[in-house]
């Protein structure tokens, strides 16, 4: 087999050590040298000036946690680095050890077996981690309100059943009324001050119920997490907007698309960056979001078309960015809905709507440019004769006589 690279090195991390194998050719023969290192500061240097000496240009190591990540801002800007998806990479069964693992990933280098994963830039890799942690803190605030949830239906109090937010400015003033010892059902009423579409005697009948004292410290406590919380994500968000200052201008060009609001755009650009230069075309940006159907057949048959798994925090976030987008009149995205819809159904249909957002996404960053509308005619347009025969056969079904004739 060809050899690609000469001198690599292929490392397999560990948390607390470090598996070197360097791989050199030494005139026809394939010399391997192994050797432990820690994975302090101090012994990722005496890594990095062990791999030097041997004359090492490439190196790739297996994106394990977060243990990578140390090794690999050390030795970046020293070596042409690659992080290998461990799936990817897996040695053959029976031959398992820390050595034997750097030998295979050294291997596989040397002759250019490996894919490497996309890691982006030091400030994209800062705003991943802050959008990152305001999603897990806004999960636990959901977590929270269904705690409320469960603490206010022991206690009989059918809030939710009248109000769409108990965490709305309606609810908290009840919640914290509740909380404050009140239990007469008119004057918890008496917080509401906006009409609901519930009426006031609904209102008064699902206030009434059974509130103990250990329902007011609950309900008390996790009113309080959520405040802290809020006040934290409050905390993320002015910091995200202060470190996405650099890529303002791609984060309002992606907001011209229909469904992609600033939060969204934040995510879009901490997960794939600005630089579609390491997607060659749109399609690999698709593969690596998830957002394509898997090829798998055998003896002529396909298998299972279903998504493979990808970026489990941007597709997400492109599905909710779908929904909201066919919701936007005479668009295109709302015409391309519609029509899968009817053919295969909502959850594939809305599928490709998020893979048409993310295609756009693609082309606005690499190409700097705004969103370009196709309007809702698009297909009709693009295909007028077969909708035109389409409709003549549907009439002609119906019993009718069609001439199709094109006007002056």
């Amino acid at each position: 087999m060809k050899v690609v690279h000469e001198r690599c090195a292929g490392l397999d991390v560990h948390k607390d050590i470090v598996v070197a194998c360097a791989r050199t050719i030494e005139g026809s023969k394939v010399k391997r040298a192994l050797k432990r290192f820690s994975t302090t500061t101090t012994g990722l240097l005496e890594l990095s000036d062990w791999l030097a000496a041997a004359g090492v240009t490439h190196v790739v190591m297996e994106s394990t946690g977060v243990y990578w990540k140390p090794v690999w801002h050390v030795l970046d800007g020293h070596f042409e680095l690659l992080l290998a998806n461990a799936g990817h990479v897996r040695n053959i069964p029976g031959r398992k050890s820390d050595q034997k693992d750097a030998e295979w990933l050294a291997e596989l280098l040397a002759h250019g077996l490996v894919r490497s994963s996309f890691v982006p830039p030091q400030p994209i890799q800062e705003l991943r981690d802050l959008t990152r942690t305001r999603k897990q803190l806004t999960r636990e605030v959901v977590q929270h309100v269904q705690r409320i949830q469960r603490v206010l239906e022991d206690a009989n109090i059918k809030l939710a059943s009248v109000l769409t937010d108990i965490l709305g400015a309606t609810g908290r003033r009840i919640l914290v009324a509740l909380i404050a010892g009140e239990s007469d059902p008119e004057r918890l009423a008496d917080q509401v001050r906006r009409p609901l579409k519930a009426s006031r005697a609904t209102l008064v009948e699902a206030l009434q119920g059974r509130v103990t004292d250990h329902h007011r410290f609950l309900l008390d406590q996790h009113l309080k997490m959520i405040q802290s919380l809020e006040q934290r994500i409050a905390a993320f968000t002015s910091r995200i907007e202060a470190v996405l200052e650099p890529f303002r201008e791609a984060a309002e060009r992606l907001t011209t698309i229909p469904g992609i609001s600033d939060r969204a755009a934040q995510i879009l650009i901490a997960e794939t960056g600005i630089d579609m230069g390491q997607f060659p075309t749109a399609g690999h940006l698709l593969s690596w979001t998830g957002l394509c159907p898997r090829l798998e057949e055998s003896a002529g048959k396909k298998h299972s078309t279903r998504l493979r798994k990808g970026a489990p925090w941007l597709k997400p976030v492109l599905v909710q960015c779908a929904w909201a987008a066919v919701r936007c009149k005479n668009t295109y995205l709302r015409s391309q809905f519609m029509r899968l819809r009817a053919r295969q159904g909502g959850k594939k249909a809305i599928v490709a709507v998020a893979a048409s957002i993310l295609n756009s996404a693609y082309y606005i960053l690499r190409d700097q440019v705004d969103y370009k509308e196709l309007g809702a005619d698009h297909f009709v347009r693009r295909n007028k004769d077969q909708v035109a025969e389409r409709l003549a056969r549907r009439l002609k079904q119906l019993g009718y006589e069609v001439q199709i004739r094109k006007a002056a």
